[in-house]
C-alpha cells in the first residue's frame, strides 16, 4: 500500500483546544488546526463514536483552511466515554451549532466519512444557510437495510468475522444480534458492557480495508475506542439515528443547491456503495467518485488522495470539479 504521507498534508498540531460543556453529562473536546483566518472547514468523525484522530487534520492544506475538529457526545476525548443518555442527532446537531457560534463562524465547508456522513447530511439539512458545501465518504444513511447490512448481511464477505461476532452471543439469542448486543453493551456491569463492546469493535474493525489492516483491529479493540463505538453505534442503530425513514434522501431538496462530493470505496462492505449511489441520485449536480480498489476506510489509498483532491479542488474554485 502507498505510504499515507504521499497522500495527505504533513502531520500538524493544533493551535487552539478546549472543551464545552454541553449540557449537565456531556462534556467535548474541541481544536482548531491551520491557518486562523482561513476558510472554515469542520470535521465531522465516524462512529457514532469513533472520535477523531490527529491523522483526520491531514486531508486539508493547512495555509489555506481553519480546521474544526471536535470529538461528539461520549467519543474520544469527549466525556464521558461511552454515553449513550442525552445522546441522539438532534443534540449532535446543536452541538455544532454551539460549537460554530462559539468559534465566531459564519459559514463552514463540511466534511465526513461513514457515520459523518449522516451527520454531515443531518445538519445540513437543518442549517443549510451555514454550509458551503459537503465532502461527504462512505455514505450511511441510517435506513433499517443498512442496520440489517451491518448486523447480519456482512456475513457473505467476511463469514468467519461474522461467525465470531454472532458466537460471543448465547445461541438462544442470536435470531435478534441488535438486541442481544444492546443488552449488554448497556448492561451496568462495567465487564459485561467492555467485553461487548469489544466483540463489536472488533467485528468492524476487521471489515474496514479492502485488505484487512491488523493495526486497525488491535486499535479497534482497545477500550478506548470500542466502548465509544459499540455503545454509541448500537445506541444509534437501535434508534434509526432518532430520524424518520430514509429522511436524509427525502430532505436532500433543502441542501441540492450546495456544491457536494461523494467519494466510496467500491468494496466497501461496511456501508455498501448503494447508498452513495442513491444519495448522487438524489442530488444530480453532486460528484460521485466510485474508488476502484478501495473498502471503507478513509486511509485506502485511493479514497484518501481523492478526499484531498476534493479540499484543494474546493480552495481554488469553491466546487467540485
Amino acid at each position: 500500500m502507498a505510504d499515507e504521507n504521499t497522500l495527505m498534508f504533513p502531520p500538524i498540531e493544533p493551535y487552539r483546544q478546549g472543551r464545552l460543556q454541553v449540557d449537565g453529562l456531556h462534556n467535548l473536546y474541541w481544536e482548531e488546526c491551520g491557518n486562523p483566518a482561513g476558510q472554515p472547514v469542520l470535521f465531522l468523525h465516524g462512529g457514532p463514536g469513533g472520535g477523531t484522530s490527529p491523522t483526520h487534520r491531514r486531508f486539508f492544506d493547512p495555509a489555506h483552511y481553519r480546521i474544526v475538529l471536535f470529538d461528539q457526545r461520549g467519543a474520544g476525548k469527549s466525556t464521558p466515554l461511552g454515553e449513550y443518555r442525552n445522546n441522539t442527532t438532534e443534540l449532535l446537531i446543536e452541538d455544532i451549532e454551539k460549537i460554530r457560534e462559539m468559534l465566531n463562524i459564519d459559514q463552514w465547508l463540511v466534511f465526513g466519512g461513514s457515520w459523518g456522513s449522516t451527520l454531515a447530511l443531518a445538519y445540513g439539512q437543518a442549517y443549510p444557510d451555514r454550509c458551503l458545501g459537503f465532502v461527504l465518504r462512505g455514505i450511511f444513511l441510517c435506513t433499517k437495510a443498512e442496520v440489517d447490512w451491518f448486523i447480519n448481511g456482512m456475513n457473505h464477505f467476511f463469514p468467519e468475522v461474522h461467525e465470531a461476532f454472532a458466537h460471543a452471543i448465547p445461541h438462544s439469542e442470536r435470531g435478534n444480534l441488535l438486541q442481544a448486543y444492546v443488552k449488554r453493551l448497556f448492561d451496568e456491569e462495567p465487564a459485561i458492557y467492555r467485553e461487548a463492546a469489544r466483540h463489536w469493535s472488533r467485528y468492524e474493525g476487521s471489515c474496514l480495508f479492502l485488505e484487512p489492516q491488523a493495526q486497525a483491529i488491535e486499535d479497534f479493540e482497545s477500550d478506548q475506542v470500542s466502548l465509544g463505538i459499540g455503545r454509541l453505534e448500537a445506541h444509534y442503530m437501535l434508534n434509526g439515528a432518532f430520524m424518520d425513514e430514509d429522511q436524509l434522501i427525502k430532505n436532500i431538496h433543502l441542501i441540492r443547491h450546495l456544491p457536494a462530493v461523494i467519494v466510496q470505496g467500491r468494496y466497501d462492505v461496511i456501508c455498501p456503495p448503494l447508498s452513495a449511489y442513491r444519495l448522487h441520485q438524489a442530488w444530480p449536480s453532486s460528484r460521485l467518485h466510485m474508488i476502484k480498489d478501495a473498502g471503507h476506510a478513509a486511509m485506502e489509498p485511493g479514497i484518501a488522495a481523492e478526499l484531498v483532491r476534493a479540499t484543494e479542488q474546493f480552495k481554488h474554485h469553491q466546487k467540485f470539479l
